[in-house]
Formats: structure tokens, C-alpha cells, sequence
């Protein structure tokens, strides 16, 4: 009987199918862990961009985001201020169970904030998936070294450590000097949006032809107060809109100059040949500030408010080959939800307690049905209208239950008839009242566990 031998390839066949079989098993490994890249924009309103319906405004750059990607009509800020948002974006967990409240200032006696010691942040999640993880822009989550970016996980930072900048060209706030590189004080020339914008430009460039993936948190100061676009963008504004106001062409200006530098920072990463494999999400920490001239759209009120336009901010989110161009969400979102959508689209296991929820399976066009959320915002400060009380609003499927001053009595719209908050029904609704209160008052005791200042 003959036994029939089994044909071997040549070694050199063998040898270049190995290799073309590990380039596939690379190129698909690079695709499930894709650079990322979130913006986060400072006091931006609803209708300041012109794909949000801005009709004075050109935000080309941002909006083409969303033209390659998501735009997301239902997206909230977790805070109508600062630090609480950046927190929670941060860390995937409400403000207050961050032990960010309200604002991380510079003054202890208006103080409103101390970030928990025990969260492993965005930056840390990320390193164990081999990412390089780095922040650019403004931090204020705290100026100690505790909880210097450095301290808290990213590998990289260059920018401002503080809060908002008295003038956007000196970067310094009540005179001191909070602009960082690394823990190194710098003294930068020119204006913080540029600086920003170069900054992370040369941090993308820096990253090319890395083994690791990266991750860059990119955090303006733009457009919060001053209001102090360079002169020439004013001109710019002035001259293509006949009849705006000085105030309304400042603010124009200041969000045009961002948007012109978030151009720069999308050109490199398409001339380092990144852009098809980098997830880009764009967000503000909340919604625009009315008396500089800020357009949240048709909602009501503005930052600082628990109202519609103090926390509901523009979205777009872009991931080339996974989500479809120009599609749009309608889905109830907020800020802490980022980071569990980015863990889970890395297939990343975390045992964070995370307050957060991923929403993956909508970018990628999966629908689920989900049970009806409820979400919660709070803000604690200072002063005679706060006394460092808080307010605090709960929204749950079409109903919103809100306190927007803590010396007022509650109020209860219901957002899918009455989306501009108009008709309080808080007297008719009483028994929707007291079971959305009865809600809030259990999620304020659950805060009350987490201390906000520093031992």
C-alpha cells in the first residue's frame, strides 16, 4: 500500500504568508485600538455652531466632525460649570461621587471641589490598554500635586493648570501663573487658543509611527470670559455679518478662532496619516453664558442654570469605518458616559463603578431598547444666591424635575410637550412631583458619601 506524502510549501511561501498574516492580525488589532482624540470646548452654546443652527457663525471645522461621524441632539454637559464636567468626563461618574460638586478654584474659601483620591481616571484606564495618553489645554481639577495631570495618569501635559485665564494673551489668573509644561512654569507668547492648537498639533506629530495608540484630551479655555478673539477675526466677523453687535461679533470671533485651530489639529493628524484610524468626539462643559452674547438655540436660560441651556451642549463624534457619516442621535447622553463608551469600544474590562453608561452600540448604529434613565445634575456654590447650597435637577424619560436656586421651590416640566420649559406643573403633576422628588432627595444622600474637600 502506498501511503501518499502531504505537499510542503517552500520555506519563502511559508515564510511570506507568515508575514502577511501577521501585518492582517496588526492592522486589525490597530483598528480595534484607534487614537483618540476629545475636545472639549468651554462654555459653548447649543446654537453656536453652525450646524447647530447658527446663522451668524462659520464652524466649519467642528461641524465637519459630525459630517463624518454623529451629531447628537440629546447630549448633556454633567454640570452647567467647569470643573464638575471635567471630572466627570475624567473619571465616568456624577460630579459630586468625583467629589467635584462646583467649581476648584484657586481661593480655599470659595472652593467647591476636591477630586477623590481613589478614582483611577481616564488616562490611567487607558495605560493598561497600551495607550499614550496626554492633555493639552485647560485642567481644573486642583493645583496640587496630588492631582496635577501628571499625578493622575497622563504621560503628557502642556498647558493651563488653573481655571479660566483673566487675558487670554499674559495666561495668568489674580496674577499668578498657571500655564505648565509638565510640571515646568512656562511663559508662552501669543494667544491660549493658538498655543493650544500648536501644542496639540506637534503632540500628534510627535506620535506618528509610534507602536502605541494615543489618546489626547484637548481642553480650550475658548470661549469662556474675557471674551478676547484676536483683532483681525473680529474684523473678519464685523465685516461678513452687517448689523451684529460688538458683543455678539466678539464671542463669533473667539468660537471662529477655535474652530480655525481645531482645522490645524484635524490637518495633522490627515498629513501624519492618523485620521482613519482615530475616534474624534467633540463636546462643551456646558451651555453658553447669555450676557456675552452666547446662542444656546431655543432653550431656555444659559451656564450656571439647570435649565435646558445651561446642560444641554452640541456633540459630534467621528470614527471612520465604524460610525456613518452624517447620522444623528436622539439618544438622552452625557458627558460621564464617554468613558465607558471609550472602555467598552476597546473591549476593556474596568471595575470602576462607573455612573456612566456606554452608548457604543448607538455610534456603531446597533439600537437597543434601554430602559427609561434617570440622570441628575447638581451644581454647588458660593455667594448670596447659593450660599454654598446646591441646585439640582432630575430628568427621567419626558419629565424633569429641576430646583434651579436653592432658595426657590422645585419645579416640573415635561420636556416632550414642553421642551422650552414654560408651563411648571409641579401643581398639577403632584403625583409625578413626589415621586421624582422622592428620587432626588435619594441621589443627594448617595453624594453626601463622597467629601469635597481635602482632609
Amino acid at each position: 500500500m502506498t501511503v501518499s506524502k502531504k505537499k510542503r510549501l517552500p520555506l519563502k511561501t511559508f515564510v511570506e504568508g507568515l508575514a502577511v498574516l501577521l501585518l492582517c492580525s496588526v492592522a486589525a488589532l490597530a483598528a480595534d485600538r484607534p487614537n483618540i482624540l476629545i475636545i472639549l470646548a468651554d462654555d459653548l452654546g447649543y446654537g453656536d455652531l453652525s450646524s447647530y443652527g447658527g446663522k451668524d457663525i462659520q464652524t466649519p471645522n467642528v461641524d465637519g466632525i459630525g459630517t463624518r461621524g454623529m451629531r447628537f441632539d440629546n447630549f448633556y454637559a454633567n454640570c452647567p460649570v467647569c470643573s464638575p464636567t471635567r471630572a466627570s468626563l475624567l473619571s465616568g461618574r456624577y460630579p459630586a461621587m468625583a467629589g467635584v460638586p462646583g467649581v476648584i478654584r484657586t481661593h480655599a474659601t470659595n472652593n467647591w471641589g476636591y477630586l477623590r483620591q481613589d478614582a483611577r481616571l481616564l488616562p490611567l484606564l487607558l495605560k493598561k490598554e497600551g495607550y499614550h495618553s496626554a492633555l493639552v489645554g485647560k485642567w481644573h481639577l486642583g493645583l496640587k500635586e496630588e492631582n496635577h495631570p501628571l499625578s493622575r495618569g497622563f504621560d503628557f501635559f502642556h498647558g493651563f493648570l488653573g481655571d479660566m485665564m483673566d487675558d487670554y494673551y499674559n495666561h495668568r489668573r489674580h496674577g499668578n501663573n498657571y500655564m505648565r509644561k509638565g510640571r515646568e512654569t512656562i511663559d508662552p507668547k501669543g494667544h491660549a487658543t493658538d498655543l493650544f492648537s500648536d501644542w496639540a498639533v506637534e503632540y500628534i506629530h510627535s506620535r506618528k509611527g509610534k507602536k502605541a495608540p494615543f489618546c489626547l484630551y484637548l481642553a480650550y479655555n475658548a470661549p469662556h470670559t474675557p471674551i478676547q478673539p484676536p483683532k483681525e477675526w473680529i474684523e473678519k466677523v464685523a465685516k461678513r455679518e452687517p448689523g451684529i453687535n460688538n458683543k455678539r461679533a466678539k464671542l463669533v470671533a473667539l468660537i471662529e478662532h477655535m474652530d480655525h485651530g481645531i482645522g490645524k489639529v484635524l490637518e495633522a493628524l490627515d498629513k501624519t496619516a492618523q485620521a482613519e484610524n482615530t475616534l474624534v468626539i467633540f463636546t462643551s462643559d456646558n451651555g453658553g453664558q447669555i450676557n456675552v452674547g452666547a446662542n444656546n438655540g431655543p432653550l431656555k436660560a444659559g451656564k450656571g442654570t439647570v435649565y435646558e441651556g445651561g446642560i444641554k451642549v452640541p456633540t459630534l463624534i467621528s470614527w471612520p469605518g465604524k460610525i456613518a457619516p452624517g447620522s444623528g442621535s436622539q439618544r438622552v447622553s452625557l458627558t460621564m458616559d464617554i468613558l465607558p463608551t471609550l472602555l467598552e469600544a476597546l473591549s476593556a474590562a474596568s471595575d470602576e463603578p462607573f455612573d456612566g453608561v456606554s452608548f457604543l452600540g448607538e455610534l456603531l448604529g446597533k439600537k437597543r431598547s434601554e430602559a427609561k434613565r434617570e440622570v441628575y445634575f447638581i451644581r454647588r456654590e458660593g455667594g448670596t444666591a447659593y450660599g454654598g447650597k446646591t441646585i439640582e435637577a432630575l430628568r427621567w424619560g419626558k419629565w424633569k424635575l429641576l430646583q434651579n436656586s436653592p432658595f426657590q421651590p422645585l419645579e416640573l416640566y415635561n420636556l416632550e410637550t414642553d421642551p422650552l420649559e414654560s408651563r411648571n406643573l409641579a401643581g398639577k403633576e403632584r403625583g409625578v412631583f413626589r415621586d421624582l422628588s422622592a428620587r432626588l432627595r435619594r441621589e443627594l444622600q448617595r453624594y453626601g458619601t463622597v467629601p469635597w474637600q481635602k482632609p
